[in-house]
């Protein structure tokens, strides 16, 4: 196979020697794409065919011919990708579209490479750090940034990511971005992001077994999925104030962890008692929620790889939508469907928040039961409710079942998707 591969994309047959059952044929040195008239999607059959050629050995595949938009180049790229060659795609059109095209696949491969590290080399303060430099590479002259770490987490109030975080020799940090284009330092912020940074997840003295350890290197996806989103929404023009705020810790054991039983109490008054160690997400996304919650934005979100039960539900091809606002709910929905990143809305209801019942305190984190028992994604989202202000009106909160994949799929390769980016940035634009 030589370095560079045409790749043409057709609804007819390539030849007459074309097996109907087959999505990609040569011709000579180049490769086909022929979509079949079936009730799969043209993009997700081109996201498989891509997947397939990749398989092949192609190292750089080009793009060629008419019959290529950006949406379906998108899905080519989406499926050819994967460790090494997150950014191998040469792709046609006019000179706005390719340059569109390549600042995305710059992100989503940051994004992606970020998900892939190893846990030693990317402990909370690397991944505070590479995410504010890549942020302000984007606008240096707009953007600032605070970061607050270790016992200085718990001075300033921030007890969920400061108890999580506290049992590894890797401190935990707060981690907050300032997009302001505006140049007025008084500007409204019309959005927060707030993401999950738990670089190793352990589960802490609720321990998880080997086969469920073994992928935690990517339990903070959600960081990368907003830290992305914000860096594609600046590269495509945003010029509206925009907060991001990274939740980033460890969560190990040791003779310093935070235990069963244990009562944390939050900055708005919450008091929380911890019934499961590995249900850390949303004891440090809460600490976001109320830092976004003091800017007072009209849309918040958060986005984590949060709860098992949000994978089992979906089979990790949707990301899971959560939210009290009927509103803001369409408004994400149309993003999604838009930019083309499956998204299914799950229940979600005030009463959510009392799934999660304590003797000792206002609210559990979980239930003591595997997976925190039924309606596990849920009563995660209800926990999280709790931290917002305004019955939760403006409140977005994505459970990324579809960030990682441990082993390569017909659609993905293995690793980080960076599936969420696109639509958090279509949202805070």
């Amino acid at each position: 196979m030589t370095q560079v591969t045409n790749i043409y994309l057709s609804t007819q047959s390539a030849n007459t020697n074309w097996q109907s059952e087959n999505l990609v044929q040569f011709v000579e040195s180049d490769l086909h794409i022929c979509l079949k008239n079936s009730n799969e999607s043209p993009l997700r059959q081109i996201q498989k065919a891509a997947r397939k050629i990749e398989k092949l050995g192609v190292k750089s595949p080009r793009l060629t011919g008419e019959h290529w938009n950006e949406e379906t180049q998108w899905s080519f790229a989406l499926g050819f990708t994967c460790v090494g060659k997150l950014t191998h795609v040469e792709f046609t059109g006019s000179t706005e579209s390719v340059n569109r095209l390549n600042d995305k696949l710059a992100v989503f491969a940051w994004s992606r490479d970020l998900i892939n590290q190893t846990p030693s080399e990317l402990y909370p303060l690397k991944l505070a750090e590479l995410a504010a430099d890549y942020i302000n590479t984007q606008a240096p002259a707009y953007v600032t940034t605070t970061l607050t770490q270790g016992d200085e987490l718990l001075k300033q109030g921030w007890v969920g990511i400061y108890n999580v975080g506290k049992g590894s020799v890797n401190p935990p940090c707060l981690l907050e971005v300032d997009f302001n284009p505006t140049g007025n330092a008084d500007a409204a912020v019309s959005a927060c992001l707030v993401g999950k940074g738990i670089t190793f997840d352990s589960g802490g003295y609720s321990l998880k077994s080997n086969a469920g350890m073994f992928d935690m290197k990517c339990d903070m996806g959600g960081a990368a999925v907003v830290a992305g989103a914000m860096a594609l929404a600046i590269k495509e023009g945003l010029n509206k104030r925009v907060k991001l705020f990274l939740c980033c810790a460890e969560n190990m054991v040791s003779n310093d962890a935070y235990k069963l039983g244990d009562i944390l109490t939050y900055k708005n008054g919450v008091t929380m008692e911890v019934a499961n160690t590995d249900a850390e997400g949303r004891i440090v996304l809460a600490d976001g929620l109320l830092a976004a919650s003091e800017t007072k934005a009209p849309l918040i979100i958060d986005a984590a790889t949060l709860t098992g039960a949000a994978v089992m539900a979906t089979g990790g091809d949707y990301s899971a939508l959560f939210t009290l606002d009927d509103k803001a709910a369409e408004q994400a929905k149309k993003a999604a469907e838009l930019v083309n990143e499956p998204i299914w809305q799950f229940p979600l209801e005030s009463w959510h928040q009392e799934k999660c019942p304590s003797e000792f305190a206002d609210t559990a984190n979980s239930r003591p039961k595997p997976g925190g028992g039924a309606g596990g994604a849920s009563n995660a989202a209800g926990f999280l409710s709790r931290f917002v202000e305004n019955e939760g009106a403006g409140w977005l909160h994505f459970d990324l079942a579809g960030a990682y994949n441990g082993n390569a799929t017909g659609l993905w390769a293995a690793g980080g998707t960076g599936l969420g980016i696109a639509t958090i940035a279509e949202l805070i634009k």
